[in-house]
């Protein structure tokens, strides 16, 4: 259901590479979360770094709200960057999994698996470059 991998890069150059990838694989990036930084403005104690990137393809997002218009709570698809014990991760809850636990409409697992494939390819390339 996850889909994470570990970079050898460190958090600030993980998340240039991924945003740049995530461009070049022709989605866009809505927001980015900084939810380690936000933890901490508040007081909390938190050793780790997280950012929380969501990112859109407008085409692949009308066919789903299309079908299911519920599913703009599933929108839109999330790529994290974050740290642990040290170590560097890019990754994501797999879309057609996802997807798949909230609808049984055919013609959205198709999208979901078209979106889970260019967004592996985004998390490989950052992962890479």
């Amino acid at each position: 259901m996850y889909y994470v991998v570990e970079t050898g890069k460190s958090f600030d150059q993980a998340s240039a590479d991924l945003e740049s990838a995530v461009v070049r694989n022709g989605f866009g990036v809505l927001h980015i979360h900084d939810l380690g930084t936000t933890l901490r403005s508040k007081g909390i104690e938190f050793d780790e770094q997280c950012r929380v990137f969501e990112v859109c393809n407008p085409g692949q997002a009308a066919k789903v709200l299309s079908a299911d218009m519920r599913l703009n709570m599933a929108l839109p698809c999330r790529i994290s960057v974050y740290t642990e014990k040290g170590a560097t991760y890019i990754g994501m809850i797999e879309p057609a999994q996802m997807l798949a636990s909230l609808s049984d409409n055919a013609v959205l697992a198709v999208v979901a698996k078209e979106v889970e494939g260019k967004t592996m390819q985004m998390i490989d390339e950052a992962k890479a470059n």
